[in-house]
């Protein structure tokens, strides 16, 4: 993940406090809003680091046929990664 989780933690706190204070929602409980803010933008931050990951994978089981073909490792990650962002539908 490329920020901190202290950086994502100032983050909600920081989000939470814009939302409320532009009146976007209304809570008495604005440390269990700011918990749950903070999940979402570690879940979030996390996909690119679980869809590399997939791609790791993906990559080893070929990597023998990747070897004899002489295949660029860093371009077939680049478009297994592409691939895998569409079937997700993410947005990175």
């Amino acid at each position: 993940m490329l920020l901190s989780k202290e950086y994502v933690g100032y983050l909600a706190r920081e989000v939470t406090k814009k939302l409320i204070a532009a009146e976007t929602i209304e809570t008495k409980a604005v440390a269990t809003v700011t918990e749950k803010v903070h999940a979402t933008i570690l879940e979030e931050l996390s996909l690119e680091d679980r869809i590399n990951d997939e791609v790791r994978v993906i990559l080893e089981a070929y990597s023998e046929e990747m070897n004899r073909s002489g295949a660029n490792y860093q371009e077939m990650f680049r478009k297994v990664k592409s691939e895998l962002v569409r079937k997700y539908k993410a947005v990175l």
